[in-house]
């Protein structure tokens, strides 16, 4: 049986099996490498320097590292064990750039918990959480979502699932959120399993993979989820490491593809509280949107994709050191903020925005998102080329058209919406006057734009903190109006016309 020495970066020397892969490995032990393309060697993310008795570089290997492979980086998922090995992965990314506050209106007090409750953000690329008392708010922690090894994207994690995984993808997110759950403990300085509450939101699949319900029905026509949650679950049997009795309120999804996080959002936007027409979009991996106009709720889910939080691009990487997060034009070139104050390694969603901005505004790419050269540099090792342009361009083309064609169906032009209400970790670092150039949203809502921040997660807050608001957001869920897109002609249409920066 080998023996693997994994540099984390104290050495730590555990068994394996001949022939397991190092991406299996590494998860096993609890350091999940990123692998955006579900571990099918196409993303080239996985990357980690290995050496002793392992296979021969993949065909896959050969393409993304080149002459790295003669410097010992190997891509885990494409790796396997034939013996003894060393293996020094790299570290986990983008902790410090998820959101974690969010607008909270005043409400009164009437918590669900007994002593103290949490509130927690199943995404689909983070994980975010809050701890509350009597007091109010102790602490709050976040994490990368380890699901993602397992594809960067709902589909995939799904296809996982169906094929043998459901078990890990449960597992693997039920123990990151016990990790967050006894860190706030820790901060607060509460003892262990004080807990006796939980609120958790998250979109329909992530709900799904959480609780290990079965997600094929969301794989495959009609995609109706036969669950929509709204429900109270044991916290014992989600693992989670609460206090003896304590229960979970999962909150209640709107369809198969639009979920309990755009429930808690409107909640905490109070965007149905008012008269104005009000249009709510989360511009993520999955791009839910809902319109609130004429006391009626209308929703969809456009499946913009990983762009978005750099998962696919050729220099792509989440909001951690190194990552290129804003670009703007300056005589004649751009300059470039750089988040941790070090030299730029990638680029992260908010830096690809504004890099096709500016990369319009230079004329270094034409409305149709042509390249006037095959790549536009950003800095040593960091570019943009045609292939990232166009996998941001279907993404930012089916935002803005599932915000059309929901406006359509309501009998709107984008004058007739008094608001636009921007939630997510992405959009809470977006510049909204660089997204509107590219056509990310109507460029008729700028103006009206405001930034929710976390609202999701406020919104299970909420939930926790007034029991009340637990009816209300599945009265609000049960009213919606789902517009499916696939099949809408509307959506296709505007989908096309989109395209264009």
């Amino acid at each position: 049986m080998p023996r693997v020495t994994i540099h984390l970066p104290s050495p730590l020397v555990v068994e394996a099996q001949v022939g397991q892969k190092l991406s299996d490995l590494l998860r096993r032990e609890g350091h999940s490498p990123d692998m955006p393309c579900g571990g099918k060697g196409r993303c080239g993310k996985c990357r980690v320097k290995a050496a002793g008795r392992l296979s021969a570089p993949t065909a896959e290997e050969t393409s993304a590292l080149g002459g790295l492979l003669a410097q010992g980086v190997r891509l885990a998922c494409c790796t396997a064990l034939e013996g003894d090995a060393e293996v020094w992965p790299s570290a986990d990314e983008a902790v410090g750039r998820i959101r974690l506050d969010g607008v909270m209106p005043a409400f009164e007090k009437a918590p669900l918990f007994a002593r103290y409750g949490a509130a927690v953000d199943i995404g689909t690329t983070t994980l975010a959480a809050a701890l509350y008392g009597e007091s109010g708010l102790l602490a709050r922690a976040a994490a990368p979502n380890p699901q993602r090894t397992f594809g960067a994207d709902v589909i995939t994690r799904v296809g996982a699932a169906m094929q043998g995984s459901a078990g890990a993808l449960a597992a693997c997110v039920r123990s990151a959120i016990a990790g967050l759950l006894r860190g706030m403990e820790r901060d607060a300085g509460l003892a262990p399993d004080s807990i006796d509450c939980l609120v958790v939101t998250g979109n329909t699949a992530m709900l799904h993979l959480f609780t290990g319900e079965d997600p094929s029905p969301l794989s495959a026509a009609p995609f109706e989820a036969k669950r929509l949650f709204g429900e109270w679950v044991e916290a014992s049997a989600l693992e989670l490491g609460c206090a003896p009795g304590a229960r979970a309120y999962l909150p209640r999804c709107m369809s198969a593809f639009v979920g309990a996080d755009i429930t808690t959002a409107l909640l905490a936007s109070g965007i149905c509280d008012k008269p104005d027409t009000a249009l709510l979009i989360d511009i993520g991996t999955n791009g839910e949107m809902a319109l609130w106009h004429g006391g009626a709720l209308r929703c969809c889910s456009t499946a913009a994709g990983p762009a978005f939080e750099g998962a696919g691009l050729s220099c792509g990487m989440q909001g951690a050191p190194g990552a290129v997060d804003h670009v703007t034009v300056e005589n004649g070139g751009v300059r470039l903020h750089v988040l941790g104050e070090t030299a730029p390694r990638g680029i992260c969603g908010s830096g690809i925005v504004d890099a096709l901005a500016a990369m319009k505004e230079l004329e270094a790419m034409d409305e149709t998102g042509c390249l006037d050269e095959d790549e536009f540099p950003l800095a040593d090792g960091v570019c943009i080329t045609q292939k990232d342009v166009r996998m941001v361009q279907l993404a930012k083309s089916a935002v803005c058209a599932g915000a059309k064609a929901l406006l359509h169906h309501a009998g709107l032009a984008a004058e007739g919406v008094q608001c636009l209400a921007i939630a997510g970790g992405f959009g809470s670092y977006l510049d909204l006057h660089r997204a509107a150039s590219i056509g990310l949203y109507p460029a008729e809502l700028e103006h009206r734009a405001v930034v929710l921040g976390n609202a999701a997660l406020s919104g299970a807050a909420m939930i926790l903190q007034n029991r009340a608001f637990a009816a209300r957001t599945e009265a609000l869920a049960n009213s919606a109006h789902t517009l499916d897109l696939s099949t809408d002609p509307v959506f296709m249409d505007e989908y096309v016309e989109c395209m264009e920066f």
